[in-house]
């Protein structure tokens, strides 16, 4: 008879102790859902206003981390309080104080960028505009956790499985921004849609207070008695934490940077690898996990070594080992790292600590890899620079002598029949030179089996890393590079051909232009130099020019936005107009410097470009001004989204004089560009012609050119409306138009792997 009271409080208990599970896991999925999808959001906003550069996002992830670090610092230090209340309160009153902030906009007196220091710039930006609400919801994971804790739920000694929880929230807003929101609805509805979010998670947080509230405090007492035997963490490990946290962030700035450079800017490619990343932490959270961790430390060296080969090899021709190779290799890279913070993880009571540890870290690869190495280093020296560390992210095992004798054997080993071979090319540089893929193949695969078999120590994986990708420095695929500058918005190359009767310019992976100094016969060129690469006369660009041209019977007026190596000076007539705008400074001293390209000084000596972004500099253009407006904007091998929607072609459209023409440069190897101009046209009532002819002269650095030229009327292009080679091209049925809300990229990959040769 006396059990009936017992079973009641025990069904009450029951029952509270799943309301408390469902409210908290509800809570921090949706904090983390509304965290991770604020940043592409809001970051996409922003690209605009610097030139769609990659480094845009590797700025925003440097901003997102500092804030989740300063959130992290301020749920340890309200943890610290004695007071259950105080808390609560406090951090109620910040998210309503952040709800009055919203929607999201940029703040006001930063609209236009400075002539210089953009990433303190953006810095400022994001502080400015979206600072408050991202800093309270980067608090929410720890602190509710922390709260969940001192519920009394026989759940709370071991709160890690809501961190999983959490990145599962922040996984799916990720993975649903490109392929949901990011399609379906415009930038303003994504907004509202964020702000009633943001309301909504004000509700599920005071729920969660109002439960800890009513949580007996003699549980929290027991639940604190409980863990005091707990040691609390030392200072190496909390170091260790904070590197093993730093390497996979730094990583996933520059492997983000490194395929989105190729591709496009846009969101689906920002997301990708930080999926991945928050992926990871999901997996080894897991109190099973599905891929265990003594998996992830064998295959680490594996994709090590796997990362080496692409960055030797090049790969940039294949989409596939483009996204795919670089991503899978930095997935099974931070498990690995993420395993062993995870397997090393403290016990309860220190949880607010261990997370402002793991976000200090990841503070600190974002600021290596999005700050200070673009401005410390000419080439992207971070990539290599953290394969190397990531060696060191390995546990200490115990590392035989015998290990450590047979790896400097083989190196000895090594180096003499290095030697022994040289002979054939008659010395060791030039048959490292020769065979430099094959080396560096044969050194990544050594370390890999080394590492892997014999369990070699860390330190002596990491050599082994370094001086493959030494090795690769060194002796670099390009047939003679002179010089690299590195700005905010990429990495340029000045290479010379091995006869030195070329010199190239690189952006990325990229040619960007090419002039020929010496003629075949090893004499220097003399006179104007005559455009090559994607402007030789024969080309889309220059028939274009010569159309536009004849048609005007005189002098034309040209808009050039993205400058290059200042081909297209060398394309102009004595009595003409050109005006150039362009977003980088040093690829005007760059073009400007006859030791490196004679275009400019040669053919437009006084030219004086427009610096900063084309949508905001051209568009104070006045009306009605230019004949021509020729679109030649790239990073690498992409496009600047937002100098392709209809909105940017409504700008071009008015700079328009009357039968004038817009003529846009989409040779691309991954997208599928041409449709999408010709999409953006026909919403400004202007027709298309499109003209894609394989040169076959690629050995004359005279390449395949693929542009789109768009005017009112057929009479405004030309003899171009009546040559075979330009086909006038409607738009794709079904195929919706780009905008500054809506870009696809994912349909324009499809549409190259479909026909690949169009």
């Amino acid at each position: 008879m006396n059990s009936m009271p017992s079973d009641t409080t025990s069904q009450s208990s029951g029952a509270r102790n799943t309301l408390v599970l469902v409210v908290y896991t509800v809570a921090i999925f949706t904090s983390a859902l509304l965290l991770f999808s604020v940043q592409p959001l809001f970051t996409k906003m922003v690209l605009p206003r610097l030139g769609g550069s990659p480094a845009v996002w590797s700025v925003a992830m440097v901003f997102f981390q500092s804030l989740l670090l300063g959130g992290y610092a301020y749920a340890h230090y309200l943890m610290t309080l004695k007071s259950r209340t105080v808390p609560v309160v406090i951090h109620l009153l910040l998210l309503i104080a952040a709800l009055f902030t919203l929607p999201l906009s940029i703040a006001s007196g930063w609209g236009e960028p400075p002539a210089s220091g953009y990433a303190f710039w953006l810095l400022g930006l994001f502080a400015a505009s979206i600072g408050l609400p991202f800093f309270a919801l980067a608090a929410n994971n720890p602190m509710l956790q922390a709260w969940f804790v001192r519920t009394g739920h026989p759940d709370g000694p071991d709160p890690y499985f809501l961190y999983a929880s959490s990145n599962i929230g922040s996984f799916l807003a990720l993975l649903s921004y490109p392929v949901l929101f990011e399609p379906i609805f415009s930038l303003q509805t994504q907004n509202v849609i964020w702000t009633g979010g943001y309301a909504l998670l004000i509700v599920l947080i005071a729920a969660c207070g109002v439960l800890l509230l009513r949580s007996p405090p003699m549980t929290v007492a027991a639940i604190g008695a409980s863990e005091g035997d707990a040691p609390a963490p030392t200072w190496p490990v909390r170091l260790r934490w904070i590197f093993l946290a730093a390497v996979p962030s730094g990583l996933l700035i520059a492997v983000t940077a490194h395929i989105s450079t190729d591709v496009a800017a846009a969101p689906l490619l920002w997301v990708l690898p930080l999926s991945l990343y928050l992926l990871t932490w999901v997996l080894v959270f897991q109190s099973r996990p599905l891929l265990p961790h003594w998996l992830m430390l064998m295959l680490q060296p594996i994709a090590i070594a796997g990362v080496m080969v692409l960055l030797v090899v090049g790969g940039e021709q294949n989409l596939l080992l483009t996204l795919g190779g670089h991503q899978l290799c930095f997935f099974i890279i931070a498990m690995a790292c993420h395993g062993e913070l995870a397997r090393t993880r403290p016990a309860a009571r220190y949880l607010t600590g261990f997370y402002v540890a793991l976000s200090f870290g990841g503070m600190v690869g974002g600021l290596f890899a999005g700050l200070i190495a673009p401005y410390a280093f000419s080439w992207i020296a971070e990539y290599p620079i953290l394969l190397a560390l990531a060696a060191l992210c390995r546990p200490a095992g115990a590392s035989a002598w015998r290990g450590g004798f047979a790896l400097w054997l083989l190196v000895v080993v090594a180096g003499f029949v290095l030697i022994g071979l040289s002979y054939r090319e008659g010395s060791v540089t030039e048959f490292l030179e020769t065979n430099r893929v094959w080396m560096v193949a044969a050194f990544a695969c050594v370390m890999m089996a080394l590492a892997v078999l014999w369990k070699i120590s860390r330190w002596s994986v990491a050599a082994l890393v370094a001086l493959g990708l030494i090795l690769i420095r060194v002796y670099p695929a390009d047939d003679g590079r002179v010089e690299t500058v590195r700005s905010f918005f990429g990495v340029h190359k000045i290479v010379v051909t091995s006869n030195g009767q070329y010199h190239v310019l690189m952006h990325g992976t990229t040619i960007h232009g090419a002039e020929k100094f010496l003629n075949d016969d090893g004499t220097p060129i003399k006179g104007r130099p005559e455009p090559i690469s994607y402007y030789h006369k024969d080309g889309g660009i220059g028939r274009a020019v010569a159309a536009i041209r004849e048609r005007k019977g005189g002098p034309i007026r040209v808009a050039v936005i993205g400058l290059g190596a200042g081909t297209l000076a060398c394309q102009s007539v004595p009595g003409e107009d050109w005006k150039y705008f362009e977003i980088d400074q040093t690829m005007v001293d760059t073009a400007r410097d006859p030791k490196y390209f004679t275009y400019v000084s040669a053919c437009d000596p006084n030219m004086k470009p427009v610096i900063g972004d084309a949508r905001l500099t051209f568009a104070k253009e006045p009306d009605g001004a230019y004949d021509l407006i020729i679109v030649d904007a790239y990073s690498s091998d992409a496009i600047p989204i937002h100098l392709a929607t209809e909105e940017a072609m409504a700008i071009y459209k008015a700079k328009l004089a009357p039968q004038g023409a817009v003529l846009m440069h989409v040779s691309n190897r991954h997208l599928e560009l041409a449709s999408v101009v010709v999409g953006i046209a026909e919403e400004n009532d202007l027709k298309s012609w499109v003209f894609n002819e394989d040169s076959g002269r690629d050995a004359e650095y005279i390449f395949t050119t693929n542009v789109v030229i768009s005017a009112h009327e057929e009479a405004d292009v030309g003899k171009l409306a009546s040559d075979e080679k330009w086909v006038l091209t409607e738009a794709t049925e079904g195929q919706r138009v780009w905008t500054d809300d809506y870009s696809n990229v994912l349909g324009a990959v499809w549409r190259r792997l479909r026909t690949p040769d169009e």
